[in-house]
């Protein structure tokens, strides 16, 4: 019973190494552009559109930089202006292929696609202070 135990925990242990190893390290700066709609308007994309208008179909150049992770927890800012940095928090999926996260006002979903390169897509309510809605997609590379 006793040589049954140490190799169950043997097994879980290893386990346990693997899936923390299988896990990649966001932690960096992450910059692209991205193609982006929005109704409305919000400090990222200003104007003084409402909802009610036609969508505006902008590019523009987005930053994610994720300054701390632990385990599958990142957390960090991401901007398209740097003087309007969000704050948001997030979490890789257990896989290590994906991330998502929610800042102050929307959500990002991201397909990590190796070390270097995330394919992200960002996405906002009317709920927010600005009452905007948006939706932008991007790909992201890592800042060398």
């Amino acid at each position: 019973m006793k040589r049954l135990m140490i190799a169950v925990l043997a097994m879980i242990m290893t386990a346990a190494g693997a899936y923390a190893e299988s896990l990649p390290d966001l932690k960096g700066t992450w910059t692209g552009p991205f193609k982006t709609a929005i109704l409305g308007h919000n400090p990222h994309h200003p104007g003084n559109e409402t909802i009610a208008d036609p969508p505006r179909i902008r590019q523009i150049e987005f930053t994610v930089d994720i300054v701390g992770q632990d385990g599958r927890l990142v957390w960090g800012s991401s901007w398209s202006k740097p003087e309007s940095k969000d704050p948001f928090v997030g979490t890789i999926t257990a896989d290590g292929k994906r991330f998502l996260a929610a800042d102050t006002d929307g959500s990002m979903d991201a397909d990590i696609s190796n070390p270097e390169l995330v394919d992200l897509c960002y996405t906002q309510t009317s709920l927010g202070p600005s009452q905007a809605i948006v939706a932008s997609c991007g790909q992201l590379k890592r800042a060398k």
